[in-house]
């Protein structure tokens, strides 16, 4: 089990649950990659350097100082940040509860962690978990982790309560620089052909159906690499039909999807009928085997 990051306690109104968190995702399939020197090929080395002694700094003697004017720092130890405050440094804050459609868009979440109950607080966690699902809201709450105070949700999520962090509204870049077309008129044929598209494409999502194809590339490489092996480069896409219209990309993107459909069809009903015949087969040695 890993180590958890922080122990505290989560509360809404006069309910209190002591929690412990823990990161709910990691990097597995990072593919990491050194600095070397171009003419050595050897792996250069970053140093903490300070320009006013021309010296080294470990890493043990780094404090850590914020610049209140150009040039001037002042120095913050963990005890002063720690003495900060605020009642987010030492628990999570249920502020209230939204409906779930009310959380803002995918471009507040950040980071996700796994809230586990401590022994002693096993029913206030479990009526939490179980009046958010019935309830179909999510709290939200202010919670500082790591030099940070941040807005946080928690929902309940396959069993556990899960705790995003979010972006605070000012962290949100606003969308007016951007160039975006206005008034485009699209006709109904073209949406109903879009339609029928995103109908044909339709799938559930399964992400376990879905790899990293990218470490395993780079590892194929590095073994040809090293090997002296001739690299396999990857293929050219195929050539698509060249469309001069929305409406003939349309169309041309319906009879791909349903070649796409009738292929699986195809494969279906072999397999079927391969089971079929096997089963077939089973009975007619059967029938010979009682024969005999």
């Amino acid at each position: 089990m890993p180590r958890s990051i922080w122990r505290g306690v989560m509360s809404f109104g006069m309910v209190a649950i002591p929690v412990r968190l823990y990161l709910a995702t990691e990097s597995s399939s990072k593919v990491s990659f050194n600095l070397l020197c171009p003419e050595h090929k050897s792996r250069i080395k970053n140093k903490r350097w300070c320009p006013e002694g021309d010296h080294e700094v470990a890493w043990g003697d780094v404090v850590r100082g914020y610049e209140y004017e150009k040039g001037s720092y002042v120095e913050l130890t963990d005890e002063d940040l720690e003495k900060l405050p605020l009642h987010s440094s030492k628990a999570i804050d249920i502020a209230g509860f939204i409906e779930n459609k009310e959380l803002p868009g995918e471009l507040y979440f950040q980071s996700a962690y796994y809230l586990e109950p401590e022994k002693s607080a096993a029913k206030p966690y479990a009526l939490l978990k179980k009046t958010l699902e019935k309830t179909e809201r999510v709290a939200i709450a202010k919670f500082a982790l790591r030099d940070r105070e941040r807005l946080v949700s928690v929902r309940s999520h396959d069993g556990v309560l899960v705790m995003n962090t979010l972006h605070w509204p000012d962290e949100i870049r606003s969308t007016e620089e951007l160039e975006l077309p206005e008034d485009v008129k699209v006709s109904p044929p073209e949406i109903k052909m879009a339609e029928n598209l995103v109908g044909m494409m339709a799938m559930k999502f399964e992400p376990d159906e879905f790899k990293d194809e990218y470490k395993k590339a780079v590892m194929e490489l590095v073994e040809a690499k090293v090997e002296k092996r001739q690299i396999i480069e990857a293929p050219e896409p195929e050539a698509e039909t060249t469309v001069v219209d929305l409406m003939s990309a349309l169309k041309a993107s319906v009879e791909k999807a349903k070649k796409g459909e009738t292929a699986r069809g195809r494969e279906s009903r072999g397999g079927h009928e391969s089971l079929v015949n096997k089963k077939t087969t089973a009975r007619e040695k059967s029938a010979r085997k009682k024969a005999s």
